[in-house]
């Protein structure tokens, strides 16, 4: 099926189930008496964005080879066209390859004592409690387990690092609540009471980009990568792999230069048309989008590139999930089901990487401007 076929038949979809008009073509008035809870208050209405679709993209993931149909949501043109030309030239050169390689999501509350030396033994009761808290998590929640504990000792405050597995959610909320029910349930137990409490400091990397998040895990660490070939750089990207390399390379010393976290050029303007799309926390693209790039030229004009995304915060439930047009989009990309989560997160890293060789050759070769003037301004 060709992308005309596939945008028809979407458009069809639509126009046969009234519920979706008023969220995809604003021809109806939204139905205000519907109930949002637990996704917005003081409702008023919806902020309509243009959703365009990329693909197919062609994936070999860890539930095998797979094609996926790409919804992205943005008010930016050129972005979907430079992101469907990424994942047509890794889809032709055989498709990306992605895995899932860890999912661990942090709350990290603090304590504060009277002096070093208790807080000190605190994080010395914690560990030795450390089983029965990982039961008690067992027994509280259905998806979250806990996977380990850290201690950040600083002066005569503690933060303890709790890191869960969150299952098919992204997770912020599910262990923000364990973790007040867990030191709820245990603190009493404690050699020392703490004379000040928060059940977050600002240590997790929540909503924010940081070194901890990129050296380790949050959420769900995920690495893509292709092969494009020689011949593929050459029809559809216009340039060639040693260009593309070098265009890199001096991004790569540029992102040094400027303290940035990661060296990538744009994975947030993706992860967020997707985010948008498929109801995931668009404020978590802060952490989410940060990765590391690497590219090398093989076989005498091949290009290897690879994508590794250690913080990508994502779900197939909870939060937006299943709003009628983000779950529509979900089922769009074949991710619709909680056993889907990974698969998600491995396509989200596949898209992110096809948007970085994009908007490589077209720096590389001198067409970046042109293409924001053909499909970035209103005529």
């Amino acid at each position: 099926m060709n992308m005309e076929d596939i945008q028809n038949k979407y458009l069809e979809m639509l126009k046969g189930q009234d519920r979706h008009l008023d969220y995809i073509s604003g021809e109806r008035p939204i139905d205000h008496a519907k109930s949002y809870q637990g996704n917005i208050e003081n409702f008023i209405g919806f902020a309509q964005i243009p959703m365009g679709l990329a693909g197919p993209l062609r994936m070999d993931g860890t539930a095998g080879i797979s094609e996926h149909w790409i919804p992205l949501a943005t008010t930016e043109g050129a972005l979907v066209a430079s992101y469907n030309r990424g994942i047509k030239a890794g889809t032709i050169s055989g498709g990306f390859v992605s895995r899932m390689i860890s999912n661990r999501v942090q709350r990290c509350p603090y304590f504060e004592f009277d002096g070093l030396t208790e807080a000190l033994e605190f994080a010395q009761w914690m560990r030795k409690i450390e089983p029965y808290m990982k039961d008690g998590v067992s027994q509280s929640s259905r998806f979250a387990k806990l996977v380990s504990l850290d201690f950040m000792h600083e002066g005569n405050g503690l933060h303890v690092i709790f890191s869960y597995e969150t299952g098919a959610a992204a997770g912020q909320n599910m262990v923000t609540i364990v973790t007040a029910q867990l030191i709820e349930q245990f603190l009493s137990q404690a050699p020392h009471k703490p004379k000040l409490f928060y059940i977050e400091a600002n240590m997790s990397g929540d909503k924010k980009a940081n070194l901890m998040s990129l050296s380790k895990v949050r959420g769900r660490k995920v690495i893509s990568e292709v092969l494009i070939t020689k011949e593929v750089i050459k029809n559809i990207f216009q340039s060639s792999a040693e260009k593309i390399t070098k265009f890199w390379q001096t991004g790569t010393i540029a992102a040094l230069q400027t303290g940035a976290v990661g060296n990538h050029a744009h994975i947030a303007n993706g992860l967020t048309a997707l985010f948008i799309a498929c109801g995931q926390d668009i404020a978590c693209i802060s952490e989410a989008a940060v990765g590391i790039d690497r590219l090398e030229v093989k076989n005498e004009g091949d290009l290897y590139a690879s994508l590794t995304l250690p913080g990508l915060i994502v779900g197939t439930i909870g939060g937006g999930t299943s709003l009628p047009t983000q779950k529509e989009s979900l089922e769009l990309m074949d991710c619709g089901s909680p056993e889907d989560a990974d698969k998600f997160a491995e396509v989200c890293c596949a898209v992110a990487l096809a948007g970085e060789l994009s908007i490589g050759a077209a720096i590389a070769e001198g067409h970046f401007t042109k293409a924001h003037k053909a499909h970035g301004r209103r005529r």
